[in-house]
């Protein structure tokens, strides 16, 4: 059985997220993890991946900074938006201990989503036959993905709307998509704690990576207001 960690957070400034999703790189590269979850939410902030994102700029980039962070990062895909009530989760995984490839990967990770879309009666499905990942509800995309890849451990990964301020989308193409739309489970009625999302979430990686997961403190408790879940605090 494989042996994960989960680093639960409130809000964390993107910049210092991906500093801790660094720190996560490092203990599972040295093989004292087989994987890490993150979970936090962000500020609002825009982000930009490879695949660009400027062009999906619906405002310029000075009236976009009046309300959000915009920054350059080194994950797959295009522009989308993180904020408060959007639960992202980056999964640090060390792929040596998984035979699969990047295609299966992304597919497993989308799994997670609609099985806890399934948990409340939403049925979340993929695009077939189509470049873009994520997982939507009927035409509107709940979950977009962006992932990177650094000496067989993963980084970056899911943005699932919670209960996302979904105007900000209105600010930007998401993910360079015009043909779809955004929704959230707030917008599809129901209203849930994030904290129980995250369990669920949780559930969903372990049965479908073949992990088990403890809950872990980092050095980063006190500047991000690690948050001691009742929901998977437990030690193996």
């Amino acid at each position: 059985m494989r042996r994960g960690l989960v680093w639960n957070y409130n809000e964390v400034k993107y910049l210092k997220g991906k500093e801790i999703q660094q720190q996560a790189m490092k203990i599972v590269r040295n093989g004292l993890a087989d994987g890490i979850m993150i979970l936090l939410s962000h500020p609002p902030v825009y982000t930009i991946g490879r695949g660009g994102g400027y062009e999906n700029l619906k405002k310029n980039v000075d009236e976009i900074k009046k309300i959000a962070e915009i920054y350059e990062v080194e994950r797959g895909g295009n522009i989308t938006f993180h904020g408060p009530g959007q639960l992202v989760i980056y999964p640090i995984l060390n792929l040596r201990k998984w035979p699969t490839d990047i295609g299966q990967l992304a597919y497993n990770l989308e799994e997670i989503i609609i099985k806890v879309l399934k948990d409340y009666n939403i049925i979340g499905e993929r695009i077939p036959h189509s470049k873009y990942r994520g997982v939507w509800v009927e035409d509107k995309k709940i979950c977009a993905m962006g992932l990177s890849i650094d000496h067989f451990i993963t980084w970056h990964g899911l943005a699932f709307n919670v209960n996302t301020d979904l105007s900000y989308f209105e600010n930007i193409v998401p993910c360079g998509i015009r043909e779809y739309g955004v929704t959230s489970l707030e917008k599809l009625g129901i209203k849930e704690d994030i904290e129980e999302v995250k369990t669920k979430v949780i559930q969903k990686t372990e049965e479908i990576f073949d992990i088990k997961f403890t809950y872990d403190r980092s050095e980063n408790d006190e500047e991000c207001r690690m948050v001691e879940s009742k929901y998977f605090h437990r030690k193996v």
